[in-house]
């Protein structure tokens, strides 16, 4: 059986300049993803997490290679139709949670859902229902300020999940909690990105989360390796 690709990512590379000196933050990275399939990105703090997957989101460009997402060539689209599968087919999450401070925790993940062009009756259901799988039944009416640290991070799990999309990009999405909320949160965002049969594509610098996953990938400088 074929196995459908979520991401491929081929022959990346990333330059930077800086005055007269160019730095290489990532040097010829491939990586393929299945549909379905947990990878964690393993790397020290300004190894290049970051930068890989935000062109793994599209929101970078690479200085070569070639990115895909769900079997599309993403080399040659126009601004929109990047903008048009971030929204249908990515979902991110990040090590702070960036929520809408002045909304709800049901209206934060509402809106995502609405921007993906559900209607808001869709919208509603939907963040209502991925707020209820995370446990968060009785927060619905909270603002972010009123969360526990937690709290907020799942908030910001069920956003990057209410549309259901093909792929979860996360940076340490753990990186800003206690070791022990860390944990708890990072195995319910495993569960459910496998319950919903999504992949994921998760930085973290904490090799005890990484083994939780399908497989880990190591990034030093700028070489991505498994071992």
């Amino acid at each position: 059986m074929e196995h459908t690709i979520a991401l491929e990512l081929k022959e990346i590379t990333r330059t930077f300049t800086q005055g007269y000196k160019t730095i290489d933050v990532l040097k010829g990275i491939d990586v393929t993803i299945n549909a379905g399939e947990l990878v964690a990105l393993v790397g020290a703090s300004g190894s290049g997490k970051s930068t890989l997957l935000q062109i793994a989101g599209l929101l970078d460009q690479p200085s070569n290679g070639n990115v895909s997402i769900d079997s599309e060539d993403t080399a040659g689209l126009n601004d929109d139709r990047r903008t048009q599968v971030r929204r249908e087919k990515l979902g991110f999450i990040y090590q702070f949670h960036h929520l809408m401070p002045e909304f709800t925790a049901l209206e934060n993940v509402a809106l995502a859902a609405r921007i993906a062009n559900f209607n808001d009756k869709e919208a509603t259901q939907s963040a209502t229902d991925i707020l209820i799988r995370l446990g968060l039944k009785e927060r619905f009416d909270h603002v972010p300020a009123r969360l526990s640290g937690g709290e907020q991070q799942r908030v910001a799990i069920a956003r990057a999940l209410v549309t259901k999309p093909k792929l979860i990009l996360a940076d340490e999405p753990t990186g800003n909690l206690d070791e022990e909320t860390a944990t708890k949160v990072f195995e319910l965002l495993i569960e459910i990105v496998r319950d919903f049969g999504v992949s994921a594509f998760i930085a973290t610098h904490d090799k005890s989360l990484a083994s939780k996953m399908d497989r880990q990938l190591f990034l030093r400088e700028g070489i991505l390796r498994s071992e």
